[in-house]
Formats: C-alpha cells, structure tokens, sequence
C-alpha cells in the first residue's frame, strides 16, 4: 500500500527441473500469503529438465507467481532462450556476459505494495567461466539503478564461498541485500552486514533434496566412485522450496532483517 515503511522479499534458489517447478506452484502462493511478501525473486537457471532455461518454464514460474527471474551459467544451455531474453523486462541474465549477449544483466519491477525493487544478477570467476569482472560490473550497474530506487537485490550465481562473501562486503551499504545461488545448499550465516546491506551464502535450491544437489543420488556418487561420465537425472523425493526472507526500509534501502528459510512440500 502507498506510504508503507518497509518491505517484505522472498529471494528463492535455483529451480530444478519438473519438481522444481512442481514444488513452485504447489507452494509458492501459500508461501507469500503466509510472510506478507510484496515481491519474489526465483533463479530459475536449471527450471527446463534441471540445466537451463527454456521460454515455456520462464513463464511458468512468472505464473506461478514470480516477480523477476534471475539464472546463472547454463541460461545458454538452450537457444530458444535468446530471443526470450532480449523481449523479457522479468527475466535477466549475469549482466558480468559479454554486452552483445542476449538479454540484460538487471532490471526494476514494481512490488505488490508500490515500490520499485531493483534486481542485479552476477556470475562469479571462481572455478566458472571466464567473463568479466563481477565487482567492477557490480559497482557500475548499482550506481545506474541508485538512480531510479533505493531497494536493489543481488544474485551471485558464483561457487566460491571467499568471492561471494567479498562481494557482499563489497556492495555493503551500497545495495538491499547480496545473496549467492549456483551451489543449491542454503547457509546459514545470513545477517545484515554492518553498512546495512543483507548478507547470505547461498540461498539453496527448489526441488528434490533426497539428492545430490538436485541429481539422483546413483549415477552422481558412480561418477565420483568411477570418474566415468554418466548421465545425471533430476530427482523426485524431497521437495523443498530454499531462500530468504529479507526485510527492507523503503525510505533507505536497508535491510531491516534476512533469514534463512526452507519449506517442506509434500509429493
């Protein structure tokens, strides 16, 4: 509503595959309901058959009831995606790809209560694709959304704990919240970092915990047993819904409170 003082976001991990997406819908309005969310950021990287992202299940999940969508270094994974991406205002890619990829790297929607939320999606370098500087293109991406609202997110889809963290410190007192996906397991260290931003590793993942990070649990530990390559299958049992839910003054821009959350949906 107009002149409300705070907001409520609910950030939710990496999509996986069909009972990713199955797990979403089934929970995700309760969810919101229940925490009074204005707004739902969903990385929906690995939502189509667990790698990538297909126009067909980004739409899904914005049915669902996502606000902005953010994936991470298998979006390329199927070339549909492209022309998606470069029509999408909800969608975004790492902004850190090259400027003549598809899509953009940010974006600004407008919350249930009225505000403008600003989402930024980064990819790190650590153990992942060579691209460009995430901080550096953190800094210049922040100072051009600073200029439109005071409540900007953060998606590092990145494997290293040091580079996630260092970025959080970064951007501290600079954004809302910075918060890691890519490793699909939640952390548990969320905290608002001393210049007011609100910090998390890794938010986790949507989809079949009975699993090794979202893959059947047999052909993953024969790869590691074997060293051979074996075609990995998303899981079914487990499901959970993993995030955050953060807190924010929409006067400031900080964040008011993050926790750390799972939900239990039931197959």
């Amino acid at each position: 509503m107009p002149g409300k003082e705070s907001i409520t976001i609910l950030a939710l991990g990496d999509v996986i595959g069909k009972p990713g997406r199955k797990a979403l819908a089934a929970q995700l309005s309760s969810i919101v309901q229940e925490i009074g969310a204005d707004f739902v950021l969903v990385n929906g990287e690995n939502a189509s058959g667990g790698l990538g992202l297909r126009p067909k299940e980004a739409n899904e999940l914005l049915a669902a009831g996502a606000t902005v969508l953010t994936t991470g270094n298998h979006i390329w994974r199927h070339k549909e995606i492209r022309s998606y991406l470069n029509d999408s205002d909800r969608v975004i890619r790492p902004a850190n790809y090259p400027w003549q990829s598809p899509g953009k790297g940010w974006c600004i929607a407008s919350s249930k209560s009225g505000s403008e939320v600003g989402v930024l999606n980064l990819q790190g370098l650590l153990f992942m694709d060579a691209l460009d500087c995430p901080f550096t293109t953190a800094q210049r991406a922040v100072e051009e959304l600073q200029r439109k609202t005071k409540i900007i997110l953060v998606d590092f889809h990145a494997e290293a704990t040091s580079e996630k963290r260092a970025l959080g410190q970064y951007l501290d007192g600079k954004v809302t919240a910075v918060f890691g996906t890519h490793t699909h397991i939640p952390t548990a260290d969320a905290e608002v970092l001393a210049g007011g931003t609100g910090y998390l590793t890794d938010l986790g993942m949507c989809g079949p915990t009975d699993s090794v990070i979202g893959i059947r649990k047999e052909p993953a530990i024969e790869r590691f047993i074997t060293r051979l390559p074996t075609p990995f299958q998303v899981a079914s049992k487990g499901l959970r819904l993993q995030g955050a839910i953060i807190r924010a003054d929409t006067a400031t821009g900080r964040c008011l409170d993050i926790e750390q959350h799972t939900w239990k949906v039931e197959n």
